[in-house]
């Protein structure tokens, strides 16, 4: 038979089928649905630890080149990571640079630009009680799109002293909390073997004030055992997010290397500066046992990103270390240049891990936006992030940043006889610091200058009048008055 006469039989068939299917009023069979291509496997979201140390300097670490301290823990996984020498808070003192770490967003917009205290001294300084939970919050959004959430340690953004009436933490988007005396919801209050020999407990006074106000289970702890329990919440967290095959989302945010100093009995000295190097240590071989559990499972470490800093420079009663001008509370690099290091093996270049990254300038609230982007999970409506996307420099690539970064002092801290500049802008490799009137200018070549000892203002008027205008321009853009007053 030709392939003509089998073409004409099928044709004809299929008339007969179609006329019979028409006259019993069936419909036909529909055609088979295409198989479904290969789909590749999903991939699993990125978990993220964010640890945040207290008040530690930008150079206090081994890797930033202290050798007063042994912190291999930290050290190794800057050696497995990368490490950033171009990193500042937002603020030079801890609840307005934690506030920018939660909400992208500088800390003034939300009226805190100090330590949140007591209701009296934060109305003297025109300041909110508490972070308004309508402010945007990273754990939130992470929260609504799948993540398990967690904060764990010192938070500092409303609750304490006599705000009890403050938002609880999981008001922000965390599904776990265990906090100290900055907070509020299940916390552990340090009580201190050599301090507050006539306090309850022997703790610190604000632990006591924090014991009343309630609203959580209250814990006495020793002060030397805070960090280590505190890690030791967060992996419990982490084991009970993979055991639910949740993407997970952790505050680490210890109260170490904060004053008072207590550490172990074993590591205690006769001086400060002993009793801080054995709570440095201490806090890292706390930490190293968190990392070593992230490290030694497989799963966990090809998707999980470590991101580790400090809120804000160290101490003014605590010998620098890096010999970076000022310290906690300042605007020069002593106060909000802090270290740095991002620990992602899923995520970065292999030619990069260990590498340091000394150009790119990264800032405290660039962290939600930068995390929201490797999560894949776009900004809420309506929200608009101050910070800048820096995955790229996260993962090894050479980031710059665009436009410019801005800093105003805490107004109860203007330092002797008004020593501490009001106003501070860098842009690029120079940096400008002035007064709220725009006077008294420094500027200083950051690149060849870092310790900000030349003061370049005479010799760069055009600088100088460029950057003030901008600093000025943004001045005007925030609520909150440098003064203190309404």
């Amino acid at each position: 038979m030709t392939n003509r006469n089998v073409s004409r039989i099928a044709w004809v068939a299929g008339l007969v089928i179609a006329s019979v299917s028409a006259f019993a009023q069936v419909p036909a069979a529909a055609p088979a649905a295409p198989a479904p291509a290969a789909q590749p496997p999903a991939v699993p979201r990125t978990n993220v630890i964010f640890v945040l140390a207290d008040d530690l300097g930008f150079a206090e670490l081994g890797c930033y080149g202290n050798r007063n301290a042994k912190t291999p823990n930290l050290d190794r996984l800057a050696a497995e990571g990368i490490r950033f020498n171009q990193f500042f808070v937002n603020s030079p003192i801890c609840s307005p640079s934690r506030v920018a770490f939660t909400t992208g967003q500088h800390p003034s917009r939300w009226n805190v630009t100090s330590y949140i205290d007591n209701r009296a001294a934060n109305r003297k300084r025109d300041m909110a009680d508490v972070l308004d939970p309508k402010a945007p919050s990273l754990a939130r959004i992470l929260q609504s799109a799948g993540y398990r959430t967690a904060h764990v340690g010192k938070w500092h953004m409303g609750g304490g002293r006599d705000v009890g009436d403050a938002p609880l933490i999981s008001e922000y988007g965390f599904d776990v909390s265990l906090t100290q005396f900055e907070g509020l919801g299940d916390r552990l209050l340090p009580t201190f073997d050599t301090l507050y020999p006539n306090q309850e407990h022997r703790a610190h006074p604000l632990a006591n004030q924090s014991a009343k106000l309630g609203r959580g289970n209250v814990e006495f702890v020793k002060r030397h055992e805070v960090s280590g329990r505190f890690v030791k919440h967060a992996m419990a967290f982490i084991r009970a997010a993979q055991e639910a095959n949740q993407p997970f989302y952790v505050n680490v945010w210890p109260d170490d290397v904060h004053t008072p100093l207590e550490p172990s009995p074993d590591s205690r000295g006769d001086d400060l500066m002993s009793m801080y190097k054995g709570v440095l240590e201490e806090l890292d071989r706390d930490l190293g046992e968190l990392f070593e559990s992230v490290r030694n499972d497989p799963k966990l470490r090809q998707n999980t990103i470590i991101i580790f800093a400090s809120d804000n420079g160290h101490d003014a009663v605590i010998t620098p270390v890096g010999n970076l001008r000022g310290h906690k509370a300042t605007l020069y690099q002593g106060g909000i240049r802090t270290p740095l290091i991002v620990w992602w093996p899923g995520g970065q270049e292999a030619a990069k891990v260990g590498s340091v990254n000394d150009s790119t300038v990264i800032a405290g609230y660039d962290l939600p936006p930068t995390v929201l982007d490797f999560a894949n999970i776009p900004a809420p409506a309506g929200v608009t992030f101050d910070g800048q996307n820096m995955t790229d420099a996260f993962r090894g690539g050479d980031r710059k940043r665009s436009g410019t970064l801005c800093w105003m002092r805490p107004p109860d801290r203007p330092g002797p006889k008004g020593e501490f500049p009001d106003l501070a802008i860098r842009r690029g490799q120079w940096k400008l610091l002035i007064e709220e009137n725009g006077t008294d200018e420094q500027l200083y070549d950051l690149d060849a200058d870092p310790t900000e000892s030349k003061n370049l203002a005479r010799e760069n008027p055009a600088i100088v009048k460029d950057l003030t205008a901008q600093l000025m321009t943004w001045r005007k853009s925030m609520p909150q008055a440098m003064s203190g007053q309404p």
